[in-house]
């Protein structure tokens, strides 16, 4: 079987093209995109949410599966490489960028549909807060979870407890997978 993505989101090279540019090596991973894509399409007219925007990758594969009256809150603590991704997906009405560390902290709108976690906040910490958050059979997918050679030494011990913990968080029915960049699929229940 070709794992290959088939269809790409149109503004995915110029993304790319970007962030090898800026030298930020964290982009979301092909494979993870195109699930991301099919997962989006499974929510119409939800209400998604990706933390660690990034130059944007993640996001336009989300845009590339979501329906017109879907929206996207993209959040990143870093502006400059958050501005990469406004460049190129800003014109589009579904999504908007915010750049914080506080937003699940701050938020206090309706329940999310869809999360896509590809930073710490959210995952690593922060965890319970973010399935509080989720609409009942909301979906939450995390990446990044076989080792990668943009982590930082201290990575794996994170990763492996974030692992570990996933139990004690029984309003989360998940499967981990050892696919693409290492995957983790959920969903509150």
């Amino acid at each position: 079987m070709d794992d290959t993505p088939r269809a790409r989101p149109g503004a995915l090279d110029a993304i790319l093209a970007d962030a090898a540019a800026l030298g930020f090596a964290m982009s979301c991973e092909e494979r993870t995109g195109s699930l991301l894509a099919t997962l989006a399409a499974s929510k119409p007219g939800g209400r998604f949410l990706e933390l660690g925007t990034g130059v944007g990758a993640g996001a336009a594969w989300l845009l590339h599966g979501m329906t017109e009256d879907t929206s996207l809150t993209s959040v990143e603590a870093d502006p400059a490489v958050q501005a990469v991704a406004a460049k190129h997906l800003a014109h589009d009405h579904r999504a908007t960028f915010t750049t914080t560390n506080a937003w699940l902290t701050a938020y206090t709108g309706p329940p999310i549909s869809l999360a896509y976690v590809d930073c710490r906040p959210g995952k690593i910490h922060r965890l319970a807060d973010l399935i509080a958050l989720l609409e009942r059979g909301g979906l939450y997918i995390a990446d990044d979870l076989l080792p990668q050679p943009t982590w930082p030494d201290d990575h794996q011990s994170r990763v492996d407890a974030f692992l570990a913990h996933l139990p004690e968080h029984p309003n989360l029915l998940y499967t981990p997978l050892r696919w693409a960049s290492g995957l983790l699929i959920g969903t509150r229940v």
